[in-house]
């Protein structure tokens, strides 16, 4: 069986992505077998796949809410300074269908061609302990944000996990900080939602989820 491959670091972000879902197996790649693949490499790619299906236009129902369970375990890491991820046994058994990793990596290949002419290693204090913590944060927060069931809206938030994810990765601290201002924009648009349904009543999410669908031009 082919697992997660180590990964050269003169690959492009998406040929990395790549050969890390690479498998053989046709039950997809565990996150276990992930995360030893990126082993000391750091928290970057792990965030990267784990908030693919929520951040992108992968039709990926159910993995939000473990993902996002995930992506808060390994925020606690980061600010607990460990350099490489830990899960419990049961969470990092969970697996990607091989059809839902095709799907992201043709998603995210395509968004990555268009940013990666911009992302150079920059502002490189994202990588030291202060740093990694002060994400982490912001991290832990989106984290929660995906999990909460309101439909539509848990890809503002893994979007930001996505970006800081790339930074990480990239060493570009300046594309970190931009992610750091779309996740207050994400807090405040949770405040907004969930104000929303505490005064109209859960049936307002369904003109919340209707007005997103307009706006990301999915409507009828």
């Amino acid at each position: 069986m082919q697992t997660a491959n180590e990964v050269p670091p003169h690959l492009s972000l998406g040929d990395t992505l790549t050969q890390l879902l690479a498998t053989d197996d046709e039950r997809g790649l565990s996150i276990n077998e992930i995360t030893s693949a990126v082993a000391e490499k750091g928290f970057g790619l792990v965030l990267i796949i784990l908030s693919l299906p929520s951040a992108l236009p992968v039709p990926a129902p159910g993995y939000s809410t473990p993902f996002g369970i995930v992506i808060a375990l390994i925020a606690l890491q980061m600010m607990s300074g460990r350099v490489a991820v830990w899960l419990p046994k049961k969470l990092g058994a969970i697996r990607i269908k091989p059809s839902v990793a095709n799907t992201m990596l043709g998603s995210a290949s395509k968004f990555l061609k268009m940013i990666e002419r911009f992302i150079r290693p920059r502002q490189r204090w994202i990588r030291g302990r202060a740093g990694q913590s002060g994400l982490a944060i912001v991290i832990f927060i989106m984290a929660c944000l995906m999990m909460l069931p309101i439909p539509l809206t848990n890809t503002f938030p893994a979007m930001v996990i996505f970006m800081i994810g790339v930074g990480l990765a990239e060493e570009d601290g300046l594309l970190a900080m931009a992610a750091f201002a779309v996740g207050c924009c994400a807090v405040l648009l949770y405040v907004g939602v969930i104000y929303v349904v505490l005064t109209q009543g859960p049936e307002a999410i369904e003109h919340i989820k209707n007005g997103i669908k307009s706006l990301l031009g999915m409507g009828e």
